[in-house]
């Protein structure tokens, strides 16, 4: 199996995590959090075997930076709202 036939399967394994605690009723920073959280994933999934960041550590790291500096302010709002 293929590097991106993998990060495929893992990219519907997030999506269905996603979809579950959408439907479980959760509401508010109990549904944001896990959301974001796996969100999150999804995105350096991407970024690393479909955009092709796995040959270029650095740029994956200042990505990854990136990418957790937005969620912890997404987070942050979710818990102040």
């Amino acid at each position: 199996m293929s590097r991106v036939t993998k990060a495929w399967a893992l990219l519907i394994v997030l999506s269905a995590a996603s979809t579950a605690f959408a439907a479980s009723g959760l509401g508010g920073a109990a549904l944001v959090l896990p959301v974001l959280l796996l969100a999150g994933l999804k995105a350096h999934v991407i970024l690393r075997d479909y955009l092709g960041l796995a040959v270029a550590p650095a740029w994956l790291r200042g990505f990854d930076l990136g990418l957790a500096f937005l969620m912890l302010t997404f987070a942050g709002l979710a818990l102040a709202a």
